[in-house]
């Protein structure tokens, strides 16, 4: 085999595996896809706390995240009986929604 042919060889496999990992790579989960959750921060981070605690009258925050599919902010509280419940906040902090945590359940 000539060191051309070689070459040409080498460089295809090389695409035939690079294409395979991005076929890999693109079939994740649809969370993966939507990219890594970010959490609140700063002054905004109490705040929100405190309008998902004023929502659901009790619990502790356990979770939150910034531009989430369903809202602006999620806060996830997980209520004194051990369950969860993901409180949508707007813009402002406005609770615009407030459902049980479907992940958390069995």
């Amino acid at each position: 085999m000539s060191a051309r042919t070689k070459m040409i060889a080498i460089g295809t496999s090389l695409a035939i595996a690079g294409g395979a990992g991005v076929a890999v790579a693109a079939g994740g989960s649809e969370d993966q896809a939507e990219g890594p959750d970010v959490a609140i921060t700063g002054s905004t981070l109490a705040d929100a706390e405190a309008a998902a605690l004023e929502a659901t009258g009790e619990g502790e925050v356990t979770g939150t995240e910034t531009g989430d599919e369903e809202s602006y902010y999620e806060v996830e509280v997980t209520l004194d009986d051990g369950s969860a419940v993901d409180v949508q906040l707007d813009r402002d902090l406005n609770v615009v929604d407030q459902t049980a945590d479907s992940e958390n359940d069995e």
